[in-house]
């Protein structure tokens, strides 16, 4: 296993575009170097190029994250060819509308949790030891405020958001004394392919590129969870205080969430 260099290495799933884009790129413009990982390594190649980013400070690894075997093959190269990451981001995820009525929407359900669960504990499992042997380290799970309360027709996604949450929660007590930090950050609506589908209005909105700052700072200070935008943090505070029938209510004839079958 090499050492790490002298400039930060972050490891990113999901890095082909929307959020895991833009916070590669505010990684490297803090002088991070960049372990980047998807499915699609050619459109990562593509922004690379376009971006016209230092080739040396780079290395792109194919993986999916749903396969276990796969995203823990990305990240045992990444120790070999990289070193120890100083911040691993599990940004992969997928957010897809379910209708429990129909069969076969439970295999979608079946891969948004694969994906954004499994996915997020397997894109961490490689680095663990690694870290705690350094006493030093950062693991950031991106979660969702979708995570917060269970939306009609996003059961899927809010169930896979709020177990992202809660594992990063067990998580950080595991690693309390080993030097390695545990942060989670639950973005609102971000302007991202996941999100130009929705068919309801998303209050406060945010540019990946803002949120990417946000982000970084947030990661940076080694906040244990943080709500961007900061207006979201609001909002979430509400929704866990309203009653049930009150949240029901605010909810009911609301759009749902695009089925795979409506994308």
């Amino acid at each position: 296993m090499q050492t790490s260099s002298k400039q930060p290495l972050v490891f990113i799933t999901g890095a082909s575009s929307g959020i895991g884009q833009a916070l590669a790129r505010r990684f490297y413009d803090a002088g991070y170097s960049l372990a980047l990982v998807a499915r699609r390594t050619e459109a990562i190649e593509n922004w690379l190029a376009l971006e016209q980013l230092e080739p040396r400070r780079f290395k792109v690894y194919g993986a999916d994250v749903s396969n276990t075997d796969s995203i823990v093959a990305a990240g045992t190269q990444c120790l070999e060819v990289q070193g120890v990451p100083d911040v691993v981001i599990a940004n992969a995820g997928i957010s897809i509308g379910i209708d429990s009525t129909i069969r076969s929407d439970l295999e979608v359900m079946r891969q948004i949790l694969a994906t954004n669960n499994i996915g997020m504990a397997a894109t961490f499992h490689p680095f663990i030891e690694a870290m705690k042997a350094r006493g030093s380290g950062k693991l950031v799970g991106i979660a969702s405020v979708a995570g917060i309360r269970g939306v009609p027709g996003h059961g899927a996604y809010c169930a896979s958001k709020a177990a992202a949450i809660a594992y990063c929660e067990s998580l950080r007590g595991e690693l309390r004394s080993s030097g390695v930090q545990v942060v989670t950050v639950c973005p609102g609506y971000i302007d991202t392919p996941l999100t130009q589908k929705n068919r309801y209005p998303m209050p406060f909105l945010m540019q990946p590129k803002d949120f990417a700052t946000r982000a970084f700072r947030a990661i940076v200070a080694g906040d244990t969870f943080r709500v961007i935008p900061w207006q979201m943090g609001w909002v979430v505070k509400l929704m866990r205080l309203l009653p049930d029938g009150l949240w029901d209510h605010a909810f009911a004839g609301r759009p749902r969430k695009r089925r795979i079958d409506e994308l």
